[in-house]
């Protein structure tokens, strides 16, 4: 059970959902002069990994170049490899869509306050909750030198950017007229913990230092005077083809509903119920500052769809990748990577749920984004 025992009363809770996603808050309401147009939300501002992520990766040098620049990625809606690790769209563009606010510029192709002036998005791929430095002192290896502090560090670089220009002079306006988005982050943690050890408990040992660090991130960002901030949970771990193709295991290991790997979910698990705890603790500690603190579940959604794909609008097989060249019951191998030589997507990528293995397709992302909605409601 989380120490939090008392949730927010329903009307409470009804109200600062009605606070993210229909009208403006006292902060928003600053900007009634006319300066940003309307009284409502100005821009967002979005961390995380791939999940997020559409276009830092494509620019980084570490990962500049990579299988997800090459086609087919994009294919669906944009017809051509976008800096975004699916077929299409990610949830953070179907949530910018529900906010009516532009798309976040982001941050590594950005230069001026101008560029930054509708939002800004710190997601790169491959980035780690967990500092490099602190994972390689467990043994683990970070693949991508990014990590949740770097994005918090680049988002007070914007902020005193924004600040600095003609436009702006206070920062609590910037950020109180700003939704702040924090994308699933840790999972590149866990995925690198169970690859570099075949044991569970590394991975679980990483999970109070994962939410320690989401917490300081998001205690920063109400620092500078976040007011609206959605926080998604850890998606099941254990349902992604990619780990279901590398650790095979015998019946025991797979939850008989879905097909996932029961103990890596358990991971998640741990995961989201240390989040929500922490996400409680803070509100009590911000009371009275109009904060609204919202967790995004996307786990459930997910273990839905994959135990009903039919009845939500997927295939037969909602264990595989549509895009790849593994074969098999996931069709997951990294020599046949999608957007390598040796894979093939699938004819319809709107019946998958993954689409290379490690990351949603649009229609999964469009699904899960509606589900969160309405579980905020």
């Amino acid at each position: 059970m989380t120490k939090f025992s008392g949730r927010l009363p329903v009307v409470a809770l009804l109200l600062q959902v009605l606070v993210l996603l229909v009208v403006a808050t006292d902060a928003a309401a600053a900007y009634a002069d006319g300066s940003l147009g309307p009284a409502r939300y100005a821009r967002v501002f979005s961390f995380g990994n791939s999940l997020t992520d559409t276009g830092n990766a494509a620019i980084f040098p570490v990962t500049a170049g990579g299988p997800f620049t090459q086609p087919p990625y994009g294919e669906t809606y944009f017809g051509h490899p976008n800096g975004r690790s699916s077929d299409g769209r990610l949830i953070i563009d179907f949530l910018v869509k529900k906010l009516k606010v532009p798309e976040p510029t982001p941050y590594l192709a950005g230069r001026t306050a101008a560029d930054f002036l509708n939002g800004t998005n710190f997601a790169v791929g491959g980035a780690t909750a967990l500092s490099p430095a602190f994972l390689a002192s467990k043994g683990i290896t970070s693949l991508v030198p990014i990590s949740l502090s770097n994005e918090t560090r680049w988002f007070q670089n914007v902020l005193q950017l924004l600040m600095n220009s003609s436009d702006f002079a206070d920062k609590g306006k910037i950020t109180a007229s700003s939704v702040f988005y924090v994308g699933e982050i840790g999972v590149n943690d866990y995925f690198l913990a169970l690859s570099s050890n075949s044991s569970i408990n590394v991975a679980v040992s990483l999970v109070p230092h994962i939410i320690g660090t989401i917490r300081s991130a998001l205690t920063a960002m109400i620092a500078a005077g976040a007011r609206t901030m959605v926080v998604t949970g850890m998606l099941p771990i254990g349902c992604e083809p990619q780990q279901l193709a590398l650790f095979p295991g015998g019946p025991g290991d797979y939850d008989p509903t879905t097909g996932c790997i029961k103990r890596f979910n358990h991971v998640a698990e741990l995961h989201n119920l240390a989040l929500k705890r922490m996400l409680g603790e803070l509100r009590l500690n911000h009371t009275g500052k109009s904060l609204s603190l919202l967790y995004a579940d996307i786990y459930g959604p997910v273990v839905r769809a994959v135990a009903s794909p039919a009845a939500h609008g997927f295939g037969s097989r909602p264990l595989a990748a549509c895009c790849g060249g593994g074969g098999g019951p996931y069709n997951f191998n990294f020599t046949a990577f999608c957007g390598t030589p040796r894979s093939t997507a699938c004819v319809d990528p709107a019946k998958s749920i993954s689409w290379d293995g490690i990351h949603f397709t649009e229609a999964a992302n469009r699904f899960i984004t509606r589900a969160v909605l309405k579980g905020l409601f």
